[in-house]
């Protein structure tokens, strides 16, 4: 009978795969499983010493960091940002979230989180989006792995403008009093995933770890769904 119903459901509200546009896949589903399987996965998750680790040397004290996928131009991981950042898709959100929890879950090195924490939005930004990404990325990972979200713990004060064409300096200024732990006795002696949608410099999770980092006891990692090349 379920099966007749989602038949039904398809044949007069067609849902497609977000990739390749096939429409053999459940309701529930943003991707086909062959789209899925195809997704550029970059082993992270497994290996320690990886380029998003290498990235915050020098710069922020880690437990560890990884991210899921390679982010490239007209690839499908750009079309999930897309969809999650400027096309109001939520289940982009989700479905990334759930595949991270995954892969929390095998890594064998992301043993001892205590809670997720989105990397925060702006509440103006926010407001004209209707969701922060990372936070929607994060609630896909407590799906699949249970542990808990925190989103009001860490906020953004301020607004930052667009940091595509700035230099390393000038995104580090540019991020100085943006962050603030408004209740950090939930932090004390924690160990926090800081979770966002892609690693590029890594400017803004570098700036907001070191928030999180100054509550007594603190230990940090970092998960993203996407790492550009």
């Amino acid at each position: 009978m379920g099966g007749m119903i989602q038949s039904l459901l398809q044949l007069f509200y067609p849902h497609q795969c977000l990739g390749c546009g096939s429409d053999f896949l459940r309701l529930s589903h943003l991707l086909c499983s062959r789209c899925i399987h195809q997704l550029p996965e970059t082993g992270f998750f497994e290996r320690g010493d990886n380029p998003v680790e290498k990235a915050f040397y020098g710069r922020i004290r880690l437990e560890q960091a990884a991210a899921l996928y390679y982010f490239t131009k007209n690839s499908l991981v750009q079309e999930l940002m897309v969809q999650l950042k400027y096309r109001g898709n939520r289940d982009a959100g989700l479905f990334l979230g759930r595949m991270i929890g995954q892969a929390l879950r095998t890594s064998g090195r992301f043993t001892d989180i205590d809670f997720l924490i989105p990397l925060p939005l702006n509440p103006k930004k926010q407001f004209k989006r209707g969701y922060n990404q990372a936070e929607l990325i994060c609630k896909g990972v407590n799906e699949v792995s249970g542990l808990p979200l925190l989103t009001d713990v860490v906020v953004r004060k301020q607004f930052t403008e667009s940091q595509t064409t700035q230099n390393r300096m000038a995104r580090w200024l540019n991020m100085e009093g943006v962050f603030e732990v408004r209740y950090p006795e939930h932090l004390v002696n924690k160990h926090i995933l800081l979770v966002d949608d892609v690693v590029t410099t890594g400017a803004t999770l570098e700036a907001c770890g070191s928030y999180i980092l100054a509550v007594p006891g603190t230990r940090l990692s970092i998960a993203a769904a996407a790492y550009t090349i």
